[in-house]
């Protein structure tokens, strides 16, 4: 239970850091702060529903595009997440859309390995200062 809710917590922050680090490369993405929690939510949500979805469908249907299920996964969630996602983000135009995509896929696929050793790191940085405050 506790692997999987660091995991959740992991893919979150991996998830924000994508959408935002899009938003701050790209003109024409935007995130509303007022939003951007719910559509974090449903972005992450419909990513971690989508992705074995659309492989189990492109591994039946065409194999040579399995190297692509993560970037398909990654434009339908953003899709929803606009959609849905009470205006937390807003993307304009079809050059913003395929960047938007790439680049929270690269970032976010970047961050999943990067924050699970920043987290370890800081958890026994804590550890050891509890240890010496003992």
């Amino acid at each position: 239970m506790i692997r999987i809710l660091i995991r959740t917590l992991v893919y979150l922050i991996s998830a924000a850091i994508g959408l935002l680090v899009a938003t701050w490369i790209l003109d024409d993405m935007t995130v509303h702060w007022s939003g951007f929690i719910i559509a974090l939510l449903i972005f992450a949500a419909a990513q971690t529903i989508l992705g074995p979805f659309i492989f189990k469908f492109v591994n039946r249907n065409a194999d040579a595009f399995i190297g692509g299920v993560g970037l398909v996964s990654t434009f339908v969630a953003l899709l929803i997440a606009s959609l849905i996602g009470s205006d937390g983000i807003e993307i304009d135009g079809v050059e913003t859309w395929i960047a938007a995509t790439v680049i929270v896929w690269l970032v976010t696929a970047l961050a999943t390995m990067v924050v699970p050793f920043l987290l370890v790191k800081a958890g026994v940085t804590q550890a050891r200062e509890n240890r010496a405050d003992a």
